[in-house]
């Protein structure tokens, strides 16, 4: 939360992000409607993160970090395996339309440079397109939190644009904006969550579609994680746990 009032280019861009979200809120809400019902293969991998969290959690709760207005929160819930899902998120507008249209489910403001959770308190965390906006700089710094809040052996799945070159946004849905879309190769997001200290499970790219109610600018990229499972002190992988 303390990066959230920090100066300087970290508080520069959640702040714009933040604003910017703010302004197109129930627009967005309206926009995004049958994207999942849309999108097959999307689904698949959300029941199979789903699945592995309900089995490998531990029973803790399950975070949708940049849940935006919670549509993917409730998809999670609704596949009926007794996780506990909760979503956090950096507009305050967001929130608000995820609480009206889910009222059974915890919404929480807070940023992923720091999230306001104690260690190892996570069962799953889903990062859902919503590393999209973090600079390149800040990712590492990101992926070390997702790191630290998860529990041993529990999963992290992220969803991302693939590409080279950020898009610019100065208008969205009628609003104007300051949104920036970091796309990236699932290969160097794989590379980050490894030097968090994390475990590469899996990497999925998908061809952009190009027809549909949803068409796409860019490819997407999927990579599935897990923090290692701790053992005789050590985690899984680490050297030390042979010598």
């Amino acid at each position: 939360m303390a990066a959230m009032t920090a100066s300087g280019p970290t508080a520069d861009f959640q702040r714009t992000t933040r604003d910017s979200y703010d302004a197109i809120a129930p627009a967005y809400a309206e926009f995004s409607r049958g994207v999942l019902a849309a999108k097959p293969l999307e689904r698949g991998l959300l029941a199979v993160f789903a699945e592995l969290a309900a089995a490998g959690g531990g029973g803790l709760p399950v975070a949708d970090v940049g849940c935006g207005t919670g549509r993917v929160t409730a998809h999670l819930r609704e596949l009926g395996l007794g996780i506990d899902v909760f979503g956090i998120d950096l507009s305050p507008q967001m929130l608000a339309v995820a609480r009206q249209e889910h009222p059974g489910l915890r919404f929480e403001e807070g940023s992923m440079l720091a999230l306001d959770l104690p260690d190892t308190s996570l069962g799953g965390l889903l990062a859902w397109y919503s590393t999209i906006h973090v600079p390149d700089e800040e990712l590492p710094g990101v992926f070390a939190e997702f790191h630290r809040v998860l529990a041993p052996g529990a999963y992290v799945q992220l969803g991302f644009q693939v590409g080279d070159e950020p898009l610019r946004m100065t208008e969205a849905l009628g609003h104007e904006v300051a949104l920036v879309f970091h796309r990236r190769h699932p290969e160097r997001m794989a590379e980050l969550l490894r030097d968090s200290g994390l475990e590469v499970v899996s990497r999925v790219w998908r061809e952009r579609e190009t027809e549909g109610p949803f068409p796409e600018r860019a490819p997407q990229g999927f990579v599935l994680a897990r923090r290692p499972v701790v053992s005789g002190g050590c985690e899984d992988g680490d050297i030390s746990a042979t010598d």
